[in-house]
C-alpha cells in the first residue's frame, strides 16, 4: 500500500560540495506522522534507518549521484521522493588577490579572497607569511609558515590594510571555512605586497653586452630620498653607487662601460628595511643576447623574446629559441612571442643565431623574493636579497670569522 507524499532535502543546500565536508539527507513523510517509520535512502543499493536523516561525514567524490528516499511503516509504503542530485568536487581552493600589489606609504591595500566555483556559506581567514618554522601553521609545501592577522575571521571576502606601512610588505595567504563540523579549504597560493619603490633598468632588459652603458634608477613616484642601490655579484654585496663601478646622478646610477663582473642581482633598499623588486642582470662578452622582460610577466599577458646581435642591434636575424635546453621555435624575424603566458611557460630561455648562443635567462610569471638575515653572536652582518630562484639553484652563504 503506497500512501503519503515524500520530500527529500539536502543539507546544507549548497550548489557545490567538496570532499571532506559533511552532508545530511533528510526524508520527510508528508501527512504520515513522525513515528514508527523506517526510512530507506537509495543511490546504488539502499540505507535503512528509523532516523529520517542520513548523514555522510566526511563526504567523498564516490558519494556523487542521485538520491531518493521512501518510508516504510508496517505494510505501508510512502511514495518515492523526487531525486536529489549530490555532486562532490575533489578539493576546494581559496584564491587571494591584492590591490594594489605595489604600494606607497599611506596607501589603502585590499586583500580579496574567494573560493572558485563556490560562494555560499564561507568565512574567510587572513594570514601573513613568515619563514618556515616547525610547529607553526604552514603551507603544504613548507615554503612558508603563516601567522593570522588580527580580526582575521569574517564573512566578508575582503580585508583592508589601512593605512599600509613599511611593515606590511611581504607575503599573504587566505583560506575559507564553513559547515559544522568545520571544513577548511587549503591555503591560497601566496601573493606579495611590495613597496612602491621599483628598480628601473635602461636599456630595459636582463641581458646586456659588455662595453655598453647601463642605468639603474630607484623610483618612488619621483621621490627616492633615503633609498640606495644595492648589488650582489661574485665579489659580494655592494651598497650605494660606488665610484669604482658606477656614477650617481640624482637617484640614477650609471655604469658607463659594462663588464662581465657587473653581472649580478640589483635592488633598492631603504634605511628602514624596505626592498624594491630585485633584477638579475647578465653582462655578456659574446655577440648574441636574449632580450627578455626585466620583471615577472602577468599570467594571461603576451611576452616577446628578441635575439639581438652585438654588431647588428637594429636588425632581426633568423634565430632558434630554446626553453630549458629544448628547441621550441625557429623564427625568421629573430623574435618569438608567447601570446598568453601561463605557469607552464616558466623556464630558462636562450636563443641561437649564426651558430652563436646567447646566455640563458629565467622567464617567470611568479616573482620569488627571499630575504635572508645572517646572524653571528647577535650581530647582524648583512641582509641578502635573492630573486627568481629555480629549484636547482644553490645558495652559499659565508659568514665572517668571529672576532
Amino acid at each position: 500500500i503506497k500512501q503519503s507524499g515524500t520530500d527529500k532535502t539536502l543539507q546544507p543546500n549548497w550548489t557545490q560540495i567538496f570532499r571532506g565536508e559533511t552532508v545530511t539527507l533528510r526524508c520527510d513523510i508528508q501527512g504520515g506522522g513522525d513515528t514508527d517509520w523506517v526510512y530507506n535512502f537509495y543511490k546504488q543499493g539502499f540505507y535503512s534507518d528509523t532516523n529520517p536523516e542520513y548523514r555522510i561525514c566526511p563526504v567523498y567524490t564516490s558519494h556523487t549521484g542521485s538520491y531518493t528516499c521512501m518510508g516504510v511503516k508496517g505494510n505501508k509504503e510512502s511514495i518515492t521522493s523526487d531525486a536529489v542530485q549530490l555532486t562532490v568536487s575533489y578539493q576546494s581552493k581559496a584564491v587571494l588577490s591584492i590591490s594594489p600589489q605595489w604600494m606607497n606609504p599611506g596607501d589603502s591595500v585590499t586583500l580579496n579572497c574567494e573560493v572558485k566555483e563556490s560562494s555560499t556559506g564561507w568565512r574567510f581567514s587572513w594570514y601573513k607569511t613568515v619563514p618556515y618554522r616547525a610547529g607553526l601553521p604552514s603551507l603544504l609545501d613548507k615554503s612558508y609558515s603563516v601567522e593570522p592577522l588580527s580580526g582575521y575571521g569574517t564573512t566578508e571576502e575582503s580585508y583592508t590594510l589601512s593605512p599600509a606601512g613599511p611593515t606590511d610588505t611581504g607575503g599573504y595567504v587566505c583560506r575559507a571555512v564553513r559547515g559544522d563540523p568545520v571544513y577548511y579549504t587549503d591555503y591560497s597560493e601566496p601573493q606579495f605586497l611590495w613597496s612602491g619603490v621599483s628598480l628601473r633598468i635602461s636599456p630595459n632588459r636582463t641581458q646586456h653586452f659588455t662595453s655598453k652603458s647601463l642605468s639603474l634608477t630607484c623610483d618612488l613616484k619621483g621621490n627616492s630620498t633615503g633609498w640606495r642601490l644595492m648589488r650582489y655579484t661574485e665579489t659580494g654585496v655592494k651598497s650605494g653607487c660606488s665610484p669604482n663601478w658606477g656614477s650617481i646622478t640624482g637617484s640614477t646610477c650609471t655604469i658607463t662601460s659594462t663588464d662581465t663582473w657587473d653581472s649580478g642581482v640589483y635592488w633598492c633598499e631603504s634605511g628602514s628595511g624596505q626592498y624594491s623588486n630585485a633584477v638579475n642582470i647578465t653582462v655578456s662578452g659574446g655577440d648574441v643576447i636574449l632580450e627578455s622582460p626585466v620583471h615577472p610577466v602577468t599570467e594571461g599577458d603576451s611576452v616577446t623574446l628578441l635575439c639581438t646581435h652585438r654588431n647588428q642591434p637594429h636588425t632581426n636575424p633568423k634565430a632558434d629559441f630554446y626553453k630549458d635546453g629544448v628547441l621550441i621555435s625557429n623564427e625568421n624575424t629573430g623574435e618569438m612571442t608567447i601570446p598568453t603566458v601561463s605557469k607552464s611557460d616558466e623556464g630558462f630561455y636562450k636563443c641561437k643565431s649564426d651558430q652563436i648562443e646567447s646566455p640563458e635567462s629565467w622567464v617567470t610569471s611568479v616573482f620569488f623574493y627571499v630575504v635572508l638575515e645572517l646572524y653571528y653572536d647577535y650581530i647582524v652582518f648583512k641582509t641578502v636579497v635573492v630573486s627568481n630562484l629555480s629549484c636547482s639553484d644553490n645558495i652559499i652563504l659565508e659568514a665572517p670569522t668571529a672576532p
